[in-house]
């Protein structure tokens, strides 16, 4: 059994997840998002939907990315 990397947790059913030449395991898609989801640069969600990326930062949504003065043209595309 693989042990997660979040919890620690052993579990048969555990996961990797290859993402930028790294693996990661995890038992959960809970311990998943908690370890690898961006963080909003204004308002500090978990991005776990589509978000947006502006001046190199990440926010959930438009909204966000203009509070923080980015991305004047960035529209959500959800």
């Amino acid at each position: 059994m693989a042990s997660c990397e979040v919890c620690g947790n052993d579990y048969d059913k555990a996961f990797e997840v290859h993402a930028a030449g790294a693996v990661h395991v995890f038992d959960s898609f809970e311990c998943a998002i908690h370890r690898m989801a961006p963080i909003c640069e204004h308002c500090g969600v978990k991005v776990i939907g589509h978000g947006v990326e502006a001046g190199g930062q990440f926010f959930c949504c438009a909204h966000c990315a203009r509070h923080e003065g980015v991305g004047e043209e960035v529209a959500d595309r959800a």
